[in-house]
């Protein structure tokens, strides 16, 4: 890594190819829009990283660009691993601790409310307790922090649904750990989350 300190912030990220991101958004605006307001999400995921004084990593799902709007000085790459969601994220918090970090946060560039405050707060959070979430609105979670690997909390799971927060926090309990929620954040999927954002601009029919 280029820099150390105790904090890691991984970002999740699709590789923006036209038809392999925002499907569900794309059946309603087509590939090309839906393309362009991740691309939008992802600029306003990197502006909000910028600002975090932590070690950086950008996670691509299929391969390692040589140039991205992510990748800026501070900011080193890597590639997912794993057969799905759950299984990537828990090896990318392995890999983390691995690394020697003792906080490590993910998150993914569908949120286009995250802050730098949010993501201090996030590795703040931590010093009280095992486990931060971050929730979103359709009942899943924009964020995931922790202080060591949790593997119960990816593995084996069903991931988008509105119960993947309610989930989480119960296999939380359920391992005696403790967990404090960040606010609750809107990821944009749909076409509704994109209007409710204020990201859409274009006139309607």
């Amino acid at each position: 890594m280029k820099s150390r300190n105790d904090k890691l912030l991984i970002v999740f990220s699709k590789n923006p190819v036209a038809g392999r991101v925002k499907t569900r958004l794309a059946s309603a605006i087509g590939n090309d829009e839906a393309l362009r307001i991740y691309e939008q999400l992802r600029e306003l995921t990197r502006q909000a990283v910028v600002g975090v004084a932590a070690t950086k990593v950008i996670s691509y799902a299929d391969f390692i660009p040589e140039s991205d709007l992510l990748l800026t000085g501070d900011t080193e790459a890597w590639l997912q691993q794993g057969r799905d969601l759950g299984e990537r994220m828990h090896n990318a918090f392995v890999k983390g601790f691995s690394l020697g970090f003792s906080r490590v946060a993910l998150i993914g560039t569908d949120c286009s409310e995250i802050t730098p405050f949010i993501l201090d707060l996030a590795f703040q959070k931590l010093d009280e307790s095992d486990v931060v979430l971050g929730p979103a609105r359709d009942g899943g979670f924009y964020l995931s922090a922790m202080k060591r690997p949790f593997p119960e909390l990816f593995l084996n799971r069903r991931w988008s649904t509105s119960s993947v927060l309610n989930d989480s926090q119960r296999i939380i309990r359920e391992h005696a750990r403790t967990c404090d929620l960040l606010p609750a954040l809107s990821d944009i999927d749909t076409f509704d989350d994109l209007k409710a954002s204020g990201l859409w601009t274009q006139e309607s029919d």
